[in-house]
């Protein structure tokens, strides 16, 4: 073989080597390759802010009444819907001006839900209602409704009527005092719904009344359980949202109920029961209305049937009659065969104003302006 052949071959061994490393390289480096980086993922989407809702209440929220029942309930809705609501609460808020100066600041300061507890808060609600027209108002105990303006009531009669039951088979001198707050109503339907369940059960029953002029003012109301105790009462019932009724029939050893909330632990021994008001359910579904998009204007009016009133904490010195009576009728309230205010009824005059075996509907009840046949004095003006 030449020298030549010899460098010819040499070179094409050589050209083929490099071939193969270049091919061994190029495998090297394909098995080396990094992965391909995986796809950003998607940001989460974003929270909605949470519902500011405000509360207006007429007294303190310690009264042990009706302004603890209500704050019961805005805590029944912080329970039920978490980080979704964000509440807050302005107390003994007065029935005057400055309810519409609260009640505008609550707008004010972003608040979408805005309740108010007591029925004097109504024209101020309406006028702070038609200059927030996206905030949804709640009225407690009103009858005035605007576009965004919503009222909402329990059936407190049929607690009074329960409680009268009670009180006609424990009094002893058949006599019943009331301590009333403002007559409106509202509270002279509870007067004569605690006198007809009195006297259902005892039809000598007479009831005195006592007006105060307000909601909580534990002195006045005092006073006026006194006087009707020293006037023969000896068993008292309340629509005043302090404990000291209760609190003066203990002190005095006459008999009593605690009303809108269950305040046994002031008068254990004056204690017949408890006239509970629950406003968790229809502020659970206020706010549920709320956050759903599904809220409307109108009126609500709830009672024992949808869980709103009961009678708590009967004695247990209750004759275990009147106690099965009172079941009876949260039974009858509950499925619609009993109706407190069934005829007939008779006024303080004598004339009838209810037929016999009619039922009031809600429109006569929303108009009671006087007294039944066995209650004393004259309505106030």
């Amino acid at each position: 073989m030449t020298d030549l052949s010899k460098r010819s071959l040499m070179k094409a061994a050589a050209l083929t080597a490099l071939a193969s490393a270049a091919l061994i390289g190029c495998g090297k480096k394909e098995e080396a390759a990094a992965p391909a980086p995986a796809p950003a993922a998607a940001p989460a989407p974003a929270q909605p802010e949470p519902l500011k809702i405000a509360f207006a209440y007429v007294g303190p929220v310690g009264d042990g009444g009706w302004t603890f029942a209500h704050d019961n309930g805005r805590k029944a809705i912080e329970a039920e819907f978490g980080n979704k609501v964000v509440t807050s609460f302005v107390e003994s808020v007065p029935e005057s001006a400055d309810a519409e100066r609260v009640i505008r600041d609550m707008a004010a300061q972003g608040n979408k839900l805005i309740f108010g507890t007591t029925f004097g808060y109504m024209e101020p609600m309406l006028k702070v209602a038609a200059d927030f027209k996206d905030v949804k108002f709640e009225h407690a105990t009103g009858y005035k409704t605007a576009e965004n303006l919503r009222t909402y009531d329990s059936r407190t009669y049929e607690g009074a009527y329960m409680a009268g039951v009670i009180a006609g088979a424990m009094t002893k001198t058949n006599t019943l005092g009331v301590v009333a707050s403002i007559p409106i109503p509202e509270v002279i339907r509870n007067i004569n719904s605690f006198t007809l369940g009195a006297q259902s059960v005892n039809p000598n029953i007479k009831t005195k009344v006592v007006w105060v002029n307000g909601w909580f003012d534990p002195p006045k109301e005092t006073e006026a359980a006194t006087s009707l105790i020293n006037g023969g009462a000896d068993v008292l019932f309340q629509n005043t949202d302090s404990s000291a009724v209760l609190q003066t029939a203990e002190k005095m050893g006459k008999r009593a109920f605690g009303w809108d909330s269950d305040m046994t632990a002031y008068g254990p021994k004056a204690h017949l029961g408890s006239a509970v008001i629950n406003w968790g359910p229809y502020y659970v579904k206020a706010v549920k209305d709320a956050l759903e998009g599904t809220w409307s204007t109108g009126g609500v009016w709830w009672g024992h049937k949808e869980g709103a009133i009961d009678m708590v904490s009967v004695a247990d010195d209750v004759p275990a009659e009147i106690k099965a009576k009172v079941d009876t009728i949260k039974a009858g309230l509950k499925d619609g065969s009993f109706h407190p205010w069934t005829g007939p009824i008779v006024g303080q005059d004598g004339k009838e104003v209810l037929a016999k075996d009619a039922k009031a509907d809600d429109a006569f009840l929303g108009g009671v302006k006087f007294y039944v046949k066995g209650v004393e004095g004259k309505v106030p003006n």
